[in-house]
């Protein structure tokens, strides 16, 4: 019988943890970051490969790694057009066994959140792995390279094509000055490079989706093929009360690398009861889990920590549910852009900082706009209590590769991010960016509806928004992006049952119909997910700032704000909103916050107007 790669009382509680960990719902107990200085050089010219770099980098300068090249945070500062870059820092032995190699975890793994938008990795000069999508996650097995207590030298070369309109790109800027509403662009390494030691068959990926009120379905991928007589053992807890929710052993068999299995909550059972563990943006219980790996004999092989919240969401009779209740979404869109790092965020509390924004604004919900953000935004959403909505960063053109790379880069953000209970809707889309004509083009329209499919085939318990704003077509949720100024004309678009028949059966606030190919209303809840975008600089009537409107001080701000809320909250039919937006980004002076995260406002006059009451 082999010994657990770690004691099961050493691992993290999940749950509780204090934010830092790159995969916060897959935990062992050891990790080493790979984050700081590395050597870095531009290769404008695309020569690295024939000069050898992939060995190493001479006449480098110095990076500090995740802060993109672009931004000042990396200490490079360049923003202009770099299409290649490359990498390079040594793997000390003492970084493996930091990592946690050992007899039982013999297995090397090398992680990356993120690079934009190509990478291809080496170490020694020998070739590891490439990978295609700039905002998911990969992972390469190092062991054979960097297990003989040695240094190594690792190597990174990211090409990310600021001209290349098929590659998801979000908010990034194909001009080399960022003009209207985009943004500098993030090459490279934007998210945390981690090494990891696990045993040679282990637990790769968890997924937690809600089964009803009272179970949990789980699945899990291994890495390798278990022994024969394995079994997987699922334990729950409910720390927060000290409460053992439960253990399930499930039978594993030897050609399997995967396993699904229904979690039963017992207790939820008892619908008296049930509201004291559901997850919500008011209480956000979590439950804690550890998922073990058994051999035949019973002895622990892997072991992770992990956590899930215990909710439902759905829409329903015009409303959006949660927990199979009416919940009015309460939202503000957020860019994921800081003016010194970019998409990187400055600093890992600064996660946690801007979820604590958010809801001290009086938001119950964030948008996160053409990003697919650090999971550690996710899991202090999940642990502080804010709904989310996953989008795909969207491409510009519409074409054969445009729809390969988007489909298979939005298919491993779903598959990373859906056992968060934080997320709560998903949208592939918005504003028809790179289906520019689906209102009209048959082939667009196809794309359109098939990845909104998709979407409900990876996960059928989401809601989907198949074209955030206008022309769409087999939406959960019908939205509409409206920045009319006026609070009185918004009121009266927005007003009742009449007015709502009315948007849905003509043109749309921004020219655009709502619904197109044929779509039916078929009662779905209708929200105005993007309205506001008032812009004001504090201190200055400078016009070097860019919204949809402009207010001249404070108090006509405050008084915008309050104006456009107050026709949102009479409405008779909207489910929901989102404000643009969270933070000035760059050009952009509509946010509620200074790009430096500071309210332009006293934070309790903001949250009034949002919310109504103090």
């Amino acid at each position: 019988m082999s010994a657990p790669p770690a004691p099961l009382s050493e691992l993290p509680l999940a749950s509780r943890q204090d934010g830092s960990h790159p995969r916060p719902q897959l935990i062992r107990s050891t990790w080493a970051d790979l984050d700081g200085t590395w050597s870095f050089r531009h290769d404008d010219a695309d020569t690295g490969l024939a000069a050898g770099w992939c060995a190493g980098l001479p006449a480098a300068q110095e990076i500090i790694v995740p802060f993109p090249p672009e931004s000042v945070a990396s200490g490079i500062a360049e923003p202009g057009f770099h299409r290649v870059v490359w990498y390079a820092r040594t793997v000390s032995a003492d970084d493996v066994a930091t990592a946690g190699r050992s007899e039982h975890a013999p297995v090397v793994l090398l992680h990356f959140g993120a690079v934009d938008y190509r990478a291809r990795v080496w170490i020694d000069g020998r070739f590891v792995g490439e990978h295609e999508g700039g905002h998911t996650p990969f992972t390469f097995d190092v062991t054979a390279l960097v297990a003989d207590g040695a240094d190594h030298v690792l190597v990174v070369r990211a090409e990310d094509d600021p001209h290349d309109l098929t590659q998801p790109r979000g908010k990034q800027d194909w001009h080399e000055d960022a003009h209207a509403i985009w943004y500098r662009r993030t090459t490279g390494i934007w998210q945390t490079v981690w090494l990891e030691a696990v045993p040679a068959t282990s637990i790769a990926h968890l997924r937690w989706l809600p089964a009803g009120p009272a179970a949990v379905d789980l699945s899990v991928r291994l890495r390798g093929r278990p022994a024969a007589g394995a079994r997987l053992r699922v334990a729950l807890r409910f720390d927060e009360r000290d409460e053992d929710l439960g253990t399930i052993d499930v039978d594993v068999p030897a050609t399997a690398t995967s396993v699904d299995v229904t979690v039963p909550i017992a207790r939820q059972r008892n619908g008296q009861a049930e509201d004291e563990l559901t997850w919500s943006p008011e209480r956000p219980r979590l439950v804690d889990a550890t998922v073990s790996l058994l051999d035949a004999d019973g002895g622990v092989t892997d072991a992770v920590s992990s956590y899930l919240g215990v909710r439902t969401v759905g829409v329903a009779r015009g409303a959006f549910l949660l927990n199979g209740r009416p919940y009015d979404v309460r939202s503000v869109l957020n860019q994921g852009f800081w003016p010194d790092s970019h998409l990187a965020a400055p600093s890992r509390g600064a996660l946690r900082r801007e979820v604590e924004l958010i809801k001290d604004l009086g938001f119950t919900a964030c948008r996160i706009h053409q990003k697919i953000e650090d999971p550690r935004f996710l899991y202090w959403s999940d642990r502080l209590g804010l709904l989310l909505w996953g989008e795909t960063p969207g491409a510009y053109e519409f074409s054969a590769t445009a729809v390969q790379r988007l489909t298979r880069e939005w298919m491993d953000a779903v598959d990373r991010d859906a056992s968060h209970p934080s997320l709560v809707t998903w949208v592939p889309f918005n504003e028809s960016w790179g289906i520019q004509h689906v209102a009209d083009d048959p082939a667009q329209q196809a794309y359109s509806r098939a990845l909104t499919d998709l979407t409900r085939a990876l996960d059928p318990t989401r809601p989907v928004v198949s074209n955030d704003g206008w022309e769409q077509q087999n939406s959960d949720i019908i939205t509409v992006h409206d920045y009319e100024g006026d609070g009185a004309v918004l009121a009266r678009t927005y007003a009742d049952e009449a007015a709502r028949d009315r948007l849905l059966s003509g043109m749309g606030p921004a020219g655009r119909r709502i619904l197109v190919d044929g779509a039916e209303d078929r009662g779905q809840p209708v929200m105005l997910t993007e309205f506001g975008g008032i812009a004001f600089q504090p201190g200055t009537r400078r016009a070097d700032g860019w919204g949809y409107t402009a207010a001249t001080d404070a108090e006509d701000w405050i008084a915008r704000i309050t104006a456009l809320y107050d026709a949102v909250r009479a409405s008779t039919f909207l489910a929901g909103s989102c404000y643009t937006q969270l933070t000035d980004t760059m050009q952009e002076t509509n946010g509620l916050l200074t790009a430096g995260r500071e309210p332009k406002a006293p934070i309790e006059q903001i949250r009034k107007a949002v919310r109504g009451r103090p």
